[in-house]
């Protein structure tokens, strides 16, 4: 019986000691009192390099700065991280901390409960940080559910040398624009090269005139439900587009050209104007693989006034790129918004000029070292009375197909602007 006690009391013994080492190694570990915050990205360290290494140092510094607190980081591609955001969703195990994309792609997760408003995290300044119309589009039915990262503009490129060859200036207004085509075109130079197969690149010069002509607010109207897109305004954008058509203003083939087809011709210097978003910058900057002396050529201006319109210079075409959600279940809610603040203001003080990538804060341009393009961009943005984001994200996936593809209907005359109008509307009421 001894015997049997003892072996008994040593098994004990072994498993109480097993418990204590277990508790203590997790101790150790974890210090028994960091908090995990759960971040999933997109941007692996080979092919995001740059953007990868801003996260990690942010992550450090948060660190550093919250003992208790421990980033727990999973890094995916851009399908990867689309397709395990669904599954993950679909089950109800969000990430803590995540990134998004605006209007129709976070609709769905707004409507399932899934992402927490972060308007309480916008108050006290940081919603003055951002450039005007950037969290709007991550905002449905008056709340904020994504914090953008990443913004694009829209400028219209120009040649200088093709501008200074035929004694042309940058315009103001779309009166003289539209002399700069009729002259270009005339001297058998293609005024504006464009790419149109792709549907979205003729969208840009659609919204532009909706805006010159019937202010800020007609498309995004339209779109929302709270105007009409039979609204005057946009059957005159569309009457503009075909006579620029008609005034040979773009490419020969445009509308069976790829954007990147389309771009070629201005990077070869065939046409003088390319309306693009504000991406391209590196191209015409740091791209060390384009000849510096075409690189110096290059300048843009912001899309001219219409006389009589609405629309304000200052207002431009574009969006926002990937936004940061918190996760409406995340047991550590308050410290993931504190993180996503945290990470929104770092991401704004070094994304241009450690990446390229410009940010959806505004950045004083008197503390960075770019090319003068860049700084003139942001400059801008800074200046920015309104952003109007890209029409066909916007809209719901069945909407978007019919605008894009009466976009390139438009551009073909192969419908007219009543129809134009017409059928975007019924396209809307059906939604």
């Amino acid at each position: 019986m001894n015997k049997k006690a003892h072996t008994l009391l040593l098994v004990l013994m072994l498993a109480v000691f097993s418990i204590l080492t277990g508790c203590s190694s997790s101790e150790e570990t974890s210090g028994n009192t960091k908090k995990t915050i759960k971040f999933m990205h997109l941007w692996p360290a080979g092919s995001s390099k740059q953007q990868n290494k801003i996260v990690t140092d942010i992550i450090k510094q948060y660190e550093t700065d919250h003992k208790d607190i421990k980033v727990e980081v999973e890094v995916l591609d851009n399908e990867q991280y689309k397709n395990k955001i669904k599954v993950l969703s679909s089950s109800n195990e969000l990430p803590d901390v995540g990134f998004t994309w605006a209007a129709g792609y976070l609709e769905p997760f707004v409507k399932g409960e899934l992402f927490a408003p972060l308007d309480d995290v916008l108050d006290g300044g940081l919603k003055e940080s951002f450039v005007a119309g950037t969290t709007e589009a991550f905002a449905i039915k008056g709340k904020t559910y994504g914090l953008p990262l990443e913004l694009n503009i829209a400028p219209i490129y120009y040649n200088k040398s093709i501008f200074a060859k035929y004694n042309l200036e940058v315009p103001e207004t779309y009166e003289e624009f539209q002399t700069i085509v009729k002259t270009l075109a005339a001297k058998g130079v293609a005024p504006i090269a464009l790419g149109n197969k792709d549907r979205w690149t003729g969208s840009l010069w659609y919204m532009y005139l909706a805006d010159r002509i019937g202010g800020s607010e007609v498309l995004t109207k339209a779109i929302d439900r709270t105007g009409s897109f039979e609204d005057p305004a946009l059957k005159t954008a569309a009457e503009e587009i075909q006579k620029l058509v008609d005034e040979k203003g773009f490419i020969k083939g445009f509308n069976g050209l790829s954007n990147d087809e389309g771009k070629s011709e201005f990077m070869n210097e065939k046409a003088a104007m390319y309306l693009m978003g504000s991406w391209e910058l590196p191209n015409f900057t740091t791209n060390e693989e384009i000849a510096q002396e075409f690189k110096d050529n290059i300048g843009y201006f912001k899309f001219p006034v219409v006389e009589g319109g609405k629309g304000d210079i200052n207002s431009w075409v574009g969006g926002p790129g990937v936004g940061m959600f918190v996760s409406e279940n995340s047991k550590v809610k308050d410290d993931a918004k504190d993180f996503v603040k945290f990470f929104v203001e770092k991401w704004g003080e070094q994304s241009v000029t450690n990446a390229g990538v410009i940010p959806a804060t505004k950045v004083d341009t008197a503390k960075v070292d770019l090319p003068k393009l860049y700084i003139d961009v942001l400059t801008d943005l800074n200046n920015a009375s309104n952003l109007t984001l890209f029409a066909d994200v916007q809209m719901n996936a069945s909407v978007a197909e019919t605008h894009l593809n009466l976009i390139q209907s438009l551009f073909g005359k192969e419908v007219t602007p009543d129809d134009y109008v017409k059928q975007h509307e019924e396209a809307l009421s059906k939604e």
